[in-house]
């Protein structure tokens, strides 16, 4: 087969429902000895979970770059709380942004530092605008803002108006 070239076949997965396309690559030994190794660590089952998931991974954050498509995701906020006014910045952001924020849950972690997780839906470039918002206020110490290829039932409507 020439190089930079892929086989690919299809066959029905285990439970007889979903249609599996199977596909050949090359690796180099270097490569190939640490997917096995992270195949045995992180617990997959064999090489093509591993690959499935990696791939996944990748269209996701590929779809986040470039895609307008509602998707579904996370804020993961740790944040001083005994800065002056960042629970409140941060209670106001969320409440100006309440088409895409669905849910958000805190943890106080000790007396100072707080863990907050906000559940958010919407097209990625607003997500993330809104995950930089709050990621950059005073007291946050660090933020993330994971999205996933998934929808959940529409709670608040979207609409490109709406608190801009």
């Amino acid at each position: 087969m020439a190089k930079g070239t892929m086989r690919s076949s299809a066959a029905a997965d285990g439970d007889g429902k979903r249609l599996v396309s199977r596909i050949s690559i090359s690796l180099s030994e270097d490569l190939l000895s640490e997917l096995d190794t992270m195949v045995n660590e992180r617990g997959f089952a064999n090489r093509s979970q591993a690959v499935a998931k990696i791939i996944h991974r990748s269209l996701v954050e590929h779809r986040n770059e470039v895609g307008d498509r509602v998707m579904v995701g996370t804020i993961t906020l740790f944040y001083d709380n005994l800065a002056p006014g960042v629970q409140q910045r941060l209670a106001d952001l969320q409440r100006q942004h309440i088409a895409e924020v669905i849910s958000s849950l805190h943890v106080l972690l000790d007396g100072e530092r707080t863990l907050e997780v906000i559940l958010v839906q919407g097209p990625p470039p607003k997500v993330q605008a809104i995950a930089d918002a709050m990621i950059t206020q005073r007291g946050v110490i660090w933020g993330r803002l994971e999205l996933v290829a998934a929808l959940i039932p529409q709670l608040h409507p979207f609409s490109d108006t709406q608190h801009e």
